[in-house]
């Protein structure tokens, strides 16, 4: 079975790449993972977790598929042909210059974030947390070392939309203190409950426009309340079932160039 993904169109306009925003369909694992969970360190089985990252990898043309140990933090590895895919190092982007090589942020709520130029791809895992500490900053920055930051463009993954999202008013507070002016007007409350709901969408979106970034779209596929497509883990917390599957953002240089 070929695994479900969505492509983003600000993606698609770049020579040269592949790249998807997978869903959990069309893997081998089973239970809480079903079924295309690609995350190592979920508890599901290494047999079904390397069959599902390989079709991943095959879904893209590509030759291995290169993931983090997230962190939510802002490190950025520079990875090759070279790399040992299968170790892991703490860390929450990913950059190569390499054809062939896939890399991938894994995400159930948190974004992953995509990006691409000719000849150099990027990926990110981004939560509020990593958006807060600049990960996507220093994914952009670590591509400059081979291209120009104006030829760089990005896409945000599916992610928890911001009506799925309700979170306290210390939360807000302490953001708009820390991050005014990108968090300003990521926040809204709910029309019937007036709590406090948060926008981690549009907050990255600001963040990637302000570091430079024109060339930008999201998907506003919603983890949380799509059960079928994604794995979600508030969805997780609030049923109280601490087991749930990563769906990975992937994107790779192809090898015909």
């Amino acid at each position: 079975m070929t695994p479900e993904f969505d492509t983003s169109p600000a993606l698609e306009a770049v020579p040269g790449i592949r790249h998807g925003f997978f869903t959990r369909r069309g893997g081998t694992s089973g239970g809480p993972f079903e079924s295309l969970n690609c995350s190592p360190n979920a508890g599901d089985s290494p047999e079904s977790v390397r069959e599902n990252r390989m079709r991943v990898v095959r879904a893209l043309g590509g030759d291995c598929l290169v993931t983090n140990r997230q962190v939510h933090g802002r490190r950025v590895r520079l990875v090759g042909r070279y790399t040992d895919a299968a170790a892991l190092e703490e860390a929450d982007g990913l950059v190569t210059t390499d054809p062939g090589v896939c890399i991938g942020a894994l995400g159930a709520d948190c974004a992953p974030v995509l990006f691409a130029a000719p000849g150099v791809v990027g990926a990110a895992h981004v939560g509020w947390k990593g958006a807060l500490a600049g990960v996507t900053d220093a994914v952009i920055e670590s591509m400059e070392a081979f291209t120009d930051r104006c030829r760089i463009a990005a896409a945000v993954g599916p992610a928890i939309q911001p009506m799925s999202y309700e979170v306290g008013g210390d939360f807000r507070d302490q953001l708009l203190e820390m991050s005014p002016v990108d968090a300003e007007d990521c926040f809204l409350s709910h029309p019937d409950t007036r709590r406090v709901h948060f926008d981690l969408p549009a907050y990255i979106e600001r963040r990637l426009r302000h570091a430079g970034i024109l060339q930008l779209d999201r998907n506003a596929s919603d983890t949380y309340v799509d059960e079928k497509r994604f794995f979600s883990y508030r969805r997780s917390c609030h049923r109280g079932t601490p087991e749930y599957g990563r769906q990975p953002g992937v994107i790779c240089l192809s090898r015909e160039g």
